[in-house]
């Protein structure tokens, strides 16, 4: 055992048992690289990556490397999901010395936690025009040795640059109507029409951007962008990006046709996802965008959730196949005999026509990946969900992927929001139960006694790593969207705690904002990314829950906060729109109002449903009987009944509409 025993991270768990004697992130590990006088090796991985397992098995498990590496450096590992912050920093360093970047991203740095030299994977032999990862190990040990004047000073210079790189905020002003129809352009012409999607392989589902497209139709009723954005889920959803027999989506597609996944789930893909086929469905009346959603709410609830009632990070790619290899995509893939096995001749011929399983396969060694290869509605629905079931029971008895256990603040605040606005929709109180208990969690153990949030815990335990931007953001997001859904005003208060210290902490010149508090541990430089990428960026995750809290309580100063932030989305929406698809949505809620919507009735009620399910983007919604619930929401402050019927208030930009007890009417003032 070394130094990682007894740290909540399972990745960094996984390193316990490893020659290396690795340290964890902390003050200690480069004291001892002071005292000794030797550079620190920084690792960077997180539990599901792949290639971070294949360099661990190679070179981290090998005894001659590992004694090497602790005679001549102080390794250290981080795993990136505990600190988004230390990622982000050396991976902006290791992009601009490069050009790339990715994991496992190993950095080499000085006491003073300055980088002078970058990496990601480096194979055990020479490949590929790599050099092995002793060659790099033995090559850096001699520039320490013999040109340690020549390592400060690129030290020194990379440091300088980071410092000195200014973020473009894009002037006064929001983004305004011209500025979304050029990223609604810019997203048309970088759309797949073929396959759907933006861009070609690798291919990642495009959750935020779909977001944005759908806000987009419901505001300016353009059919081309719920085209994109229909067509695009119908194509994920019948790809093998999605599993077919169990639900949920992997982390994205190896091509532009969606049929081999790298096989990793992650909580945050299906988190946002989910609530995405929520709201096509919203949308469309989709019955496929229908499916899809419960079937992925209850594949986070089954295979994600908690003992204690939050939901896991992620379910590895690489499980151990029949041959007791452990491989990428082993729990998943079926081959033409396997299908024989479980289903018998008949069945299996009509299983493999309709995932389209074949003899040569899609993936490895005769393998495919599950789809739906026929078009159409399904002939037989009984028949297709017998063989479903079949195959799901006969893979259950595989070797599991492993599982990340910690609990992430931030995509369990994706996933309250997703839980609870699908169990609302589609008559699931299960599901708004589990969002509650997750939402639960991340008060009693993430929050604790100062509404400070912790980022990760593990078995009920809060971890040491201090929350950063996106942590407050998508956990005030999931409070706001639970307190629309339950009626429950102490979500809302507990989202104005957070987000009131977003407003004092976290919140530069000019509306910029960063990634960490000001009071958080100082790094080489102060992370700032308002560019949304796997997830929404903390930037436009607390710039959305920002307006949605300002329509909810009237705060000018919340209002003002998410509409300074939105400068960026000015800039940078026109030119990269795939890399800020929230921060747009966020900015189609902004022109749209948005709407406060006011149901002075009961809970669950009819009227609650129908402006639960109104189309305008970034709808706020009050619900509760008066005179209580004013008690509860600010919005139902005098709001009485009409007739003593249960009675709907919409306002916008300052004016309301005359109060209705008629659900067609409120569905029609919210886009219905």
């Amino acid at each position: 055992m070394n130094r990682l025993a007894g740290v909540t991270s399972p990745y960094l768990l996984q390193h316990a048992d490893n020659p290396v004697d690795w340290w964890p992130w902390g003050p200690e590990a480069f004291e001892e690289a002071e005292r000794r006088d030797v550079p620190v090796l920084l690792s960077v991985g997180y539990s599901a990556c792949h290639w971070c397992h294949v360099m661990a098995h190679e070179s981290f498990e090998d005894a001659a490397l590992a004694a090497y590496l602790n005679e001549h450096f102080v390794p250290v590992k981080v795993d990136r999901e505990e600190r988004p912050d230390v990622d982000a920093v050396y991976m902006e360093a290791v992009q601009a010395a490069t050009g790339q970047g990715g994991w496992p991203m190993t950095v080499f740095l000085t006491a003073d936690a300055e980088p002078f030299y970058f990496g990601t994977y480096f194979p055990p032999e020479p490949r590929h025009g790599m050099p092995s990862f002793r060659q790099v190990l033995e090559g850096v040990t001699a520039a320490w040795t013999d040109r340690r004047g020549e390592v400060a000073e690129v030290a020194g210079r990379i440091v300088t640059d980071l410092a000195g790189r200014s973020l473009a905020h894009g002037g006064d002003g929001v983004p305004g109507e011209p500025e979304l129809a050029q990223a609604l352009l810019a997203l048309s012409r970088e759309y797949d029409e073929k396959h759907g999607g933006f861009g070609g392989a690798p291919k990642f589902p495009p959750s935020m951007a779909v977001e944005f497209l759908l806000r987009h139709h419901a505001r300016t009723g353009a059919e081309g962008a719920l085209e994109m954005a229909a067509d695009t889920c119908a194509a994920m959803a019948r790809g093998g990006i999605y599993d077919q027999l169990g639900g949920g989506f992997a982390r994205y597609s190896v091509d532009r046709e969606w049929v081999v996944p790298h096989f990793e789930k992650m909580l945050y893909d299906n988190a946002l996802l989910c609530r995405v086929y929520a709201h096509l469905w919203r949308a469309t009346g989709s019955d496929l965008a229908r499916r899809v959603a419960l079937e992925t709410a209850d594949f986070m609830v089954r295979e994600l959730r908690t003992t204690e009632g939050g939901f896991a990070s992620a379910l590895d790619a690489d499980s151990e196949d029949a041959r007791g290899r452990h491989v990428e995509g082993a729990y998943y893939v079926w081959t033409p005999e396997q299908l024989r096995e479980v289903l018998g001749e008949e069945d299996a011929a009509f299983a493999a026509a309709y995932f389209g399983v074949s003899e040569e396969g899609t993936f490895e060694e005769g393998s495919s990946v599950l789809r739906l290869a026929r078009r159409g509605p399904d002939e037989d629905p009984a028949r297709v969900a017998d063989v479903k079931a079949r195959l799901l029971a006969a893979r259950a008895e595989r070797v599991r992927p492993e599982r990340d256990d910690k609990i992430v603040a931030a995509w369990n605040g994706l996933a309250v929001a997703a839980l609870a606005e699908t169990g609302a929709y589609f008559d699931r109180p299960d599901l708004i139960e589990r969002a509650t208990e997750a939402a639960d969690l991340l008060v009693r153990v993430h929050m604790g006694d100062t509404a400070r949030l912790c980022r990760t815990s593990k078995d009920g335990r809060a971890g040491d790593n201090a929350g950063v931007l996106e942590d407050y953001g998508d956990v005030a997001e999931g409070f706001l969207a639970l307190a629309s859904v339950t009626g429950e005003g102490a979500w809302l208060d507990f989202a104005g705690f957070l987000l009131d210290i977003v407003l004092e902490r976290f919140t530069g010149e000019n509306g910029q904002l960063y990634d960490t508090a000001d009071d958080a541990e100082q790094l080489i430089r102060r992370p700032q990314d308002p560019t949304d990428s796997a997830t929404p960026a903390g930037w436009t995750a607390a710039a959305g829950a920002l307006l949605s809290y300002a329509a909810h309580t009237g705060s000018e100063a919340h209002r003002t906060a998410a509409e300074g932030a939105l400068g960026v989305v000015k800039a940078l929406g026109p030119k990269a729109p795939r890399f800020i698809g929230w921060g747009l949505a966020v900015a189609e809620a902004l022109l749209d109002g948005p709407r406060e919507v006011a149901v002075a009735g009961p809970v669950g009620g009819e009227l609650h449903r129908t402006a639960l399910l109104g189309r305008a983007p970034g709808a706020v919604v009050a619900a509760g009987e008066v005179p209580e619930g004013a008690a509860e929401f600010p919005l139902l402050v005098d709001r009485p009944l009409v007739d003593g019927a249960p009675t709907a208030y919409v306002c916008r930009h300052f004016v309301c509409a005359a109060p209705t007890t008629d659900v067609g009417e409120l569905e029609r003032g919210l886009g219905g």
